[in-house]
Protein backbone atom coordinates (compact mmCIF):
# COMPACT_ATOMS: atom_id res chain seq x y z
CA UNK A 1 0.00 0.00 0.00
CA UNK A 2 2.59 2.30 1.05
CA UNK A 3 3.95 2.14 -3.41
CA UNK A 4 0.39 3.44 -4.28
CA UNK A 5 1.01 6.48 -1.92
CA UNK A 6 4.57 7.20 -3.20
CA UNK A 7 2.98 6.78 -6.60
CA UNK A 8 -0.08 9.23 -5.91
CA UNK A 9 2.42 11.69 -4.18
CA UNK A 10 4.74 11.81 -6.74
CA UNK A 11 1.89 12.53 -9.35
CA UNK A 12 0.81 15.33 -6.91
CA UNK A 13 3.77 16.60 -6.51
CA UNK A 14 4.23 16.95 -10.44
CA UNK A 15 0.95 18.46 -10.68
CA UNK A 16 1.83 21.12 -8.41
CA UNK A 17 5.21 21.86 -9.71
CA UNK A 18 3.05 22.07 -13.30
CA UNK A 19 0.87 24.26 -11.93
CA UNK A 20 3.45 26.93 -10.49
CA UNK A 21 5.45 26.88 -13.85
CA UNK A 22 2.30 28.00 -16.01
CA UNK A 23 1.20 29.99 -13.48
CA UNK A 24 4.90 32.14 -13.08
CA UNK A 25 5.08 32.15 -17.27
CA UNK A 26 1.43 34.09 -17.20
CA UNK A 27 2.67 36.49 -14.21
CA UNK A 28 -0.55 34.63 -11.99
CA UNK A 29 0.43 34.61 -8.04
CA UNK A 30 -1.54 32.64 -5.38
CA UNK A 31 -3.29 35.92 -4.10
CA UNK A 32 -4.62 36.33 -7.44
CA UNK A 33 -6.74 32.98 -7.66
CA UNK A 34 -7.99 33.20 -3.99
CA UNK A 35 -9.36 36.47 -5.33
CA UNK A 36 -10.94 34.51 -8.40
CA UNK A 37 -12.31 32.03 -6.24
CA UNK A 38 -14.01 34.54 -3.58
CA UNK A 39 -15.42 36.69 -6.74
CA UNK A 40 -16.75 33.41 -7.94
CA UNK A 41 -18.54 32.81 -4.41
CA UNK A 42 -20.04 36.01 -4.36
CA UNK A 43 -21.10 35.75 -7.71
CA UNK A 44 -23.04 32.00 -6.79
CA UNK A 45 -24.33 33.84 -3.62
CA UNK A 46 -25.93 36.59 -5.64
CA UNK A 47 -27.34 34.06 -8.03
CA UNK A 48 -31.26 33.26 -7.89
CA UNK A 49 -31.23 30.38 -10.78
CA UNK A 50 -28.90 27.84 -12.02
CA UNK A 51 -28.67 24.91 -14.23
CA UNK A 52 -27.31 21.69 -14.17
CA UNK A 53 -24.28 22.82 -16.03
CA UNK A 54 -23.50 25.82 -13.56
CA UNK A 55 -25.01 28.78 -15.68
CA UNK A 56 -26.00 31.60 -12.65
CA UNK A 57 -28.66 34.07 -13.29
CA UNK A 58 -29.30 36.63 -10.53
CA UNK A 59 -32.68 37.52 -11.76
CA UNK A 60 -31.91 41.02 -12.50
CA UNK A 61 -31.32 42.57 -16.37
CA UNK A 62 -32.26 40.49 -19.71
CA UNK A 63 -32.93 36.93 -18.85
CA UNK A 64 -29.72 35.13 -20.22
CA UNK A 65 -30.21 32.71 -23.31
CA UNK A 66 -29.81 29.12 -21.51
CA UNK A 67 -33.01 30.42 -19.17
CA UNK A 68 -35.21 31.50 -22.20
CA UNK A 69 -34.38 28.52 -24.26
CA UNK A 70 -35.43 26.11 -21.06
CA UNK A 71 -38.24 27.65 -20.60
CA UNK A 72 -39.73 27.61 -24.15
CA UNK A 73 -39.10 24.50 -24.17
CA UNK A 74 -41.47 24.21 -20.97
CA UNK A 75 -39.20 24.03 -18.24
CA UNK A 76 -40.99 26.67 -15.05
CA UNK A 77 -38.44 29.24 -14.05
CA UNK A 78 -38.78 27.79 -10.47
CA UNK A 79 -37.11 24.62 -11.47
CA UNK A 80 -33.90 26.94 -11.62
CA UNK A 81 -34.57 28.57 -8.23
CA UNK A 82 -31.35 28.12 -6.05
CA UNK A 83 -32.58 27.56 -2.28
CA UNK A 84 -36.11 27.15 -3.01
CA UNK A 85 -37.50 27.05 0.69
CA UNK A 86 -41.05 26.81 -1.14
CA UNK A 87 -40.31 23.36 -2.53
CA UNK A 88 -42.57 20.37 -1.40
CA UNK A 89 -40.65 16.99 -1.36
CA UNK A 90 -42.04 14.08 -3.65
CA UNK A 91 -44.68 12.21 -1.76
CA UNK A 92 -43.01 8.91 -0.81
CA UNK A 93 -44.94 5.65 -1.67
CA UNK A 94 -46.24 3.11 0.92
CA UNK A 95 -44.11 1.02 2.09
CA UNK A 96 -44.80 -2.80 1.46
CA UNK A 97 -43.72 -5.31 3.86
CA UNK A 98 -42.66 -8.29 1.94
CA UNK A 99 -41.67 -10.37 4.88
CA UNK A 100 -45.53 -11.84 5.48
CA UNK A 101 -45.73 -12.38 1.17
CA UNK A 102 -47.52 -16.03 0.57
CA UNK A 103 -46.17 -16.03 -2.80
CA UNK A 104 -42.45 -15.08 -2.32
CA UNK A 105 -39.82 -17.03 -4.00
CA UNK A 106 -42.80 -18.66 -6.14
CA UNK A 107 -43.27 -18.66 -9.76
CA UNK A 108 -46.33 -16.19 -9.11
CA UNK A 109 -44.10 -13.56 -7.56
CA UNK A 110 -42.12 -13.79 -10.70
CA UNK A 111 -44.64 -13.85 -13.05
CA UNK A 112 -46.03 -11.68 -15.72
CA UNK A 113 -49.55 -11.26 -14.17
CA UNK A 114 -50.31 -10.34 -18.63
CA UNK A 115 -49.29 -13.66 -19.04
CA UNK A 116 -51.06 -15.71 -16.42
CA UNK A 117 -53.96 -15.02 -17.78
CA UNK A 118 -53.59 -15.93 -21.21
CA UNK A 119 -52.62 -19.35 -20.09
Amino acid sequence: MEGVLDVDERKRESIVSYLRRRMAEFGIEPDDIAASIAQDQLRLRAARYQNAAGNTWDGNGEMPQWLVQAISAGQSLEHFAIGNSDEKPAPQRARVDWANDPFAGSRLATENPERLGAR
